[in-house]
């Protein structure tokens, strides 16, 4: 995992690229790479690469970056890994490839010499890369299917700027910082700035599953290589599976993904709390481990919180019990409202774009940095996989209730403008908006999730802001797009929750929490290869369980946790900031509490620059 930067002054009336813009940007990413740095610049000026390294794969001075080809045509920098680099590896050898080193950077560019784009599909793992063509006087880029490896692109006077961070684009001090009204009412929407928009108006996402070329004409269109929702409406269309739902075809795809995920030339720790995701994961890595090694130990790292102590929601006591009963050794940080406090700014500041969440992340991969752990493995993505969040019951219910009634979405919009004032005093604004959002699957979503109701965000980006921002975000008919190609309510709030809230927010909170301690953070339940194989079951109502994936763990979980029932994993960040002075926490003019509280502070902390 790294920091890629990509300057490229494709108009001929654009200046050339700025050495010190382009340090600038990849200096900005010097946590994510703590283990070297490089930069290229073209002799003609037109383009330049920064790399900042983490080194995980090939720790010699073979895999540093930008890396070039032998002969000198192609340049390369990448950020992620790529986990099937051995098999792809290895055809290249059988066809008289000759290999330099043994990073998957180096693979990188012998299949695009060889396939060109075409290599695309072939690609497991978690990337986003920067590739320059000389022949072609061009530039591949690329991000992996799930988005799970950010990546950020400005096109402004002739000349694109990419970066693995919006922060990193804006360090090079030739974009400005204006808040992008649609970032702003997405963030204010859901806790996370949805994509394709960026809090920052000139910067925007490069699609995940997709490809740009870019050459002296500009940026190209995108081009799909990978889509979850094609992926789901091709299972739905299937005929059913046979022995495909059995646990043994279950325990051969999670084996297969974690095997693959453990590729790494450090040790892989893993994420471990009272959850059924990373305990079932800890169970393959450390079965794996002894495989692979007599004595192997594999390292698991928990994070709890002071004010959670002797209550349920404190999931250290379960998590230990899990590392005993797994023969790991064992990592526990407690978080106090103290520790809380001092960390704010710096939390705030490594925060790339706003975001609610990403707190309990920060805080365990500082535990795992101070353990001198390099690459861990996370439970992120089980419950979108496995179907285990609430909303895969309440949206469907809701959407069957009240979808007899979609043609009174006219009197729902009058009588949400009525009571939503005086609701809002005794209870949840939502209630004002159920037949205005409650009659089909993708509306019935957004009211499930939303932190602010639209009809909020007047109050508090302005009505002008407010209105452009709602307008251009486009929100319902992203929504429909969405789930428009899926039949089954529990699939399409599947995609959904992939795509709205796992991708916009908890992969991205997991990258930047992750980098800003130098930790490279792996997802095996968030995998192409794994869904591709699951999906003809997961779309089936006889689809397995959370639980079935936990009992197919090759040694034993405790039962206290095969039977403790579903909830997420808690923060106190209610508790903390009602525990701070006024104005330490939330501006004295905003009342929101909790949550609600956290996101306007989040949000008046980017517009104060």
């Amino acid at each position: 995992m790294c920091g890629i930067a990509a300057v490229f002054a494709y108009d001929p009336a654009a200046s050339r690229v700025s050495e010190v813009e382009l340090e600038a940007i990849t200096d900005a990413m010097a946590a994510r790479g703590p283990d070297g740095q490089g930069v290229w610049r073209h002799p003609d000026g037109r383009i330049g690469m920064g790399h900042r390294r983490l080194a995980i794969i090939d720790l010699s001075d073979a895999g540093r970056q930008p890396m070039a080809s032998a002969d000198g045509r192609l340049h390369l920098v990448f950020n992620g890994e790529i986990y099937n680099h051995q098999d792809l590896r290895a055809e290249l050898i059988d066809a008289g490839v000759v290999l330099r080193s043994r990073s998957d950077t180096e693979v990188l560019l012998h299949l695009y010499a060889r396939h060109g784009a075409a290599m695309l599909p072939r690609l497991r793992g978690m990337f986003a890369f920067a590739l320059w063509d000389e022949a072609r006087q061009g530039m591949l880029v690329a991000r992996d299917g799930h988005g799970i490896k950010p990546l950020y692109l400005c096109d402004r006077g002739g000349t694109v700027r990419l970066a693995s961070q919006v922060k990193a684009i804006l360090a090079g001090g030739a974009v400005p910082r204006r808040i992008h009204p649609a970032g702003a009412a997405g963030f204010l929407l859901w806790g996370a700035v949805p994509e394709p928009f960026t809090i920052v108006r000139d910067i925007v996402p490069v699609p995940p599953g997709s490809s740009l070329w870019i050459d002296r004409s500009g940026v190209g269109p995108p081009r799909r290589f990978w889509s979850l929702e094609t992926v789901l409406a091709e299972a739905e269309a299937e005929r059913p599976p046979g022995d495909a739902a059995g646990p043994g075809a279950l325990r051969e795809a999670l084996e297969d993904t974690v095997r693959h995920h453990l590729v790494a030339d450090v040790p892989v720790a893993v994420f471990l709390s009272a959850g059924l995701d990373s305990c079932t994961l800890a169970s393959y890595a450390a079965a794996a481990g002894r495989a692979a090694a007599a004595g192997a130990v594999v390292d698991t790292v928990t994070v709890s919180f002071d004010r959670l102590e002797g209550t349920p929601a404190d999931e250290a006591p379960l998590a230990a019990e899990a590392a005993r009963a797994l023969g790991t050794r064992h990592h526990h940080l407690r978080v106090s409202a103290n520790d809380f406090a001092g960390d704010l700014e710096g939390l705030l500041r490594a925060m790339d774009q706003p975001s609610t969440d990403g707190v309990n992340v920060y805080y365990v991969s500082r535990a795992a940095a101070r353990a001198g752990i390099k690459v861990a493995l996370s439970g992120l993505g089980g419950d979108e996989l496995f179907g285990t969040y609430p909303s895969f019951r309440d949206v469907p219910r809701l959407a069957a209730r009240l979808g007899p009634l979609a043609g009174l979405r006219p009197a729902g919009i009058g009588f949400r403008r009525l009571a939503a004032p005086l609701l809002r005093r005794f209870t949840s604004p939502k209630y004002a908006g159920l037949l205005e959002y409650g009659t089909s699957v993708s509306d019935a979503y957004l009211l499930r999730r939303a932190l602010y109701m639209p009809w909020e965000l007047p109050d508090i980006l302005g009505p002008e802001a407010a209105r452009d921002g709602w307008a251009e975000l486009e929100a319902r008919t992203a929504l429909r797009r969405t789930v428009a190609g899926l039949r089954d309510p529990w699939v399409q709030v599947a995609a959904l929750e992939a795509t709205w809230y796992m991708r916009n927010q908890l992969l991205r909170d997991a990258d930047w929490a992750s980098m800003a301690h130098g930790l490279e953070l792996r997802v095996p339940l968030v995998d192409t290869a794994l869904l591709g194989r699951l999906a003809p079951v997961l779309v089936r109502p006889a689809r397995p369980s959370k639980r079935a994936m936990a009992e197919s763990a090759p040694l034993p979980l405790p039962r206290p946790i095969l039977d403790r029932p579903k909830s997420g994993f808690f923060v106190p960040l209610h508790d903390w900031l009602r525990g701070m002075r006024p104005g330490e926490a939330t501006d004295r003019r905003q009342p929101d509490r909790g949550l609600r509280g956290w996101a306007r502070r989040v949000l008046a902390e980017w517009s104060d620059g």
